[in-house]
């Protein structure tokens, strides 16, 4: 809210949009340390958050290799069930890790990171999708912000691209990935 009581103008919302943009990585990274240094993995921690974090990444996967960003608007494969698809995968990577490490610190840090930047740079993102395809605002209506329909909208063609998914460096996630559950493994075994 703003001082005179009314909810922020769309200016506001919108450099918040941007600032929350730059600072996501810088403060993922800030976040992997505490993320490091608060976890208490167990073999069933680390097991049962596995199995989180595996579809989070190959949703990720394949919302990469179809998504032509800024150039079309993409409405095939995960794109037909959810807006989101990649930030979808990100939270189930996110709840997976949260899982793995066994700490109430770390689930309440990982939701706070998605309320005050997430949500903002998906509200923006969507913003400028609005402004950028007049057939945004359809799409909206029949396909839902994050958590998946079940069934599929539409019939737009457009397979899997390896090419875009090695242009979008979508692997880096899965790299990370492993490294966070080496580490895992490393501090349960020592």
């Amino acid at each position: 809210m703003s001082d005179a009581g009314q909810p922020p103008t769309q200016p506001a919302r919108d450099s918040w949009a941007l600032v929350a943009r730059r600072i996501r990585v810088p403060l993922g990274f800030v976040f992997a340390v505490v993320y490091v240094w608060l976890a208490r993995p167990s073999r069933m921690s680390i097991l049962t958050g596995g199995l989180l974090v595996l579809p989070g990444l190959l949703l990720r996967g394949l919302a990469s290799g179809h998504v032509k960003k800024n150039e079309q608007l993409t409405t095939s494969g995960p794109y037909a069930y959810t807006r989101n698809p990649l930030y979808l995968g990100s939270l189930l990577l996110a709840a997976g890790f949260s899982i793995a490490a066994r700490s109430w610190w770390i689930v309440g840090l990982a939701l706070l990171m998605f309320a005050v930047i997430y949500i903002p740079v998906i509200a923006g993102e969507e913003r400028f999708l609005r402004s950028a395809f007049p057939e945004f605002d359809d799409y909206t209506r029949r396909v839902p912000r994050l958590f998946p329909r079940l069934t599929p909208h539409g019939s737009q063609p457009g397979g899997f691209s390896s090419e875009l998914y090695w242009k979008h460096r979508e692997y880096q996630a899965a790299l990370g990935s492993l490294a966070v559950l080496a580490i895992l493994i490393a501090k349960l075994v020592w």
